[in-house]
């Protein structure tokens, strides 16, 4: 028994690939997914015998599961097979709205309140390792993004994803850890000792923006080997449009964090000023 996967508009080759294979990867996504969700709420529990923990964290952790959940199983991900609109919708839901939700989860805050002290210093320690301080650069993961989407749109990796389990699973495992990254080196709301400057990530978000713009435009005129010009044009259409309203919300909370960083450093200026004062041999009024 096989499930074929066609792509375009019923006049090319279709891709048939083994139903077990693509059961296999739907439960190992949804024991995935599961694992995040009880993962959170377990953290979530153990942290809040301290502080309690904000419940808007929690929908966006949740909702951005439910997103990549949706980009990966369910009809959305199954008519991605077949239509390339429907597969620019999975992109759209797993690449760039569940990242910005889960982001804004703040799983790494979560972990580091519910973790023991020694295991909270060790995930500290591994986040300030030069691999993972290079990985989380803005530019770095705007490249591996924006790169990885021209790669797969503009070469043989597009059909080929539809006909091979594993290249399918390695491409949207890029797609949502990339989207993940960018998103945190962007307008992370967890700990982040060597975060970029505004200025650096306005210059990579609009990089990457412009270049979200350019390949959709691109595909526009020039759809994936085997899609049909109908359904490229509609699958590009959504990229455009349905792009630009997350990166909007992108835009909107990286000037958010920016004032935001720029009224708490207001506010601890004066405080500066008043402990260095009582410090003493300190005159009150010397510069």
């Amino acid at each position: 028994m096989h499930r074929g996967h066609h792509h375009g508009d019923g006049h090319g080759p279709a891709s048939q690939v083994p139903v077990a294979g693509w059961e296999v990867f739907e439960v190992l996504v949804l024991l995935v997914l599961g694992t995040a969700l009880v993962g959170y709420a377990v953290a979530r529990r153990v942290a809040g015998s301290g502080r309690a923990w904000p419940a808007r964290r929690t929908v966006c952790w949740s909702a951005g599961v439910v997103c990549a959940g949706a980009g990966l199983v369910g009809p959305v991900a199954t008519a991605a097979h077949t239509s390339f609109t429907a597969h620019m919708a999975a992109h759209l839901l797993l690449g760039m709205l569940a990242p910005l939700l889960l982001v804004l989860g703040a799983p790494v805050t979560l972990a580091l309140r519910a973790l023991p002290v020694t295991w909270g210093r060790r995930l500290t320690r591994l986040l300030r390792t030069a691999p993972v301080r290079a990985a989380t650069h803005p530019v770095v993961a705007g490249l591996l993004n924006a790169g990885g989407l021209w790669v797969l749109y503009t070469t043989s990796l597009y059909p080929l994803m539809h006909g091979s389990v594993l290249v399918h699973a390695a491409v949207h495992a890029h797609v949502l850890v990339w989207g993940y990254v960018l998103t945190a080196s962007l307008v992370g709301v967890d700990p982040d000792p060597h975060r970029s400057s505004v200025l650096v990530r306005s210059g990579v978000l609009i990089v990457v923006v412009a270049a979200h713009s350019i390949l959709s435009r691109w595909l526009y005129a020039h759809p994936p080997a085997g899609v049909g010009a109908a359904d490229g044009r509609s699958g590009a259409q959504l990229m455009y449009y349905g792009g630009d309203v997350v990166d909007v919300l992108l835009m909107v909370l990286l000037l958010h964090r920016w004032y935001a960083s720029g009224r708490h450093r207001e506010a601890a200026a004066p405080r500066r000023v008043t402990a260095a004062a009582d410090r003493p041999g300190t005159v009150r009024g010397d510069p």
